[in-house]
């Protein structure tokens, strides 16, 4: 188990470093990218809250939920990535 929980630890640092800079990138074009991206940021937040509580399967499905909220924005042109 304890290897699992370490695998988990590092695949959820990884993909938080990862997910907050195209996060900080992403620029909403309606209502409804600006509501995706609200939920991006929120399942980032509880994927912190759920690590901070031990719960790392929980902290790493929110990380997978926040990326297809992302994606899902961007395939269908609600959301854009804004070059910096």
């Amino acid at each position: 188990m304890e290897n699992t929980d370490c695998r988990l630890e590092e695949a959820i640092q990884k993909w938080t470093a990862r997910l907050l800079p195209e996060l900080e990138k992403a620029e909403a074009t309606d209502s409804s990218g600006q509501e995706l991206l609200d939920n991006a940021e929120a399942y980032v937040k509880d994927s912190k809250t759920f690590k901070e509580q031990g719960d790392l399967v929980r902290a790493f499905e929110a990380l997978v939920w926040a990326w297809a909220h992302l994606e899902i924005g961007q395939r269908l042109e609600l959301i854009e990535k804004e070059e910096k």
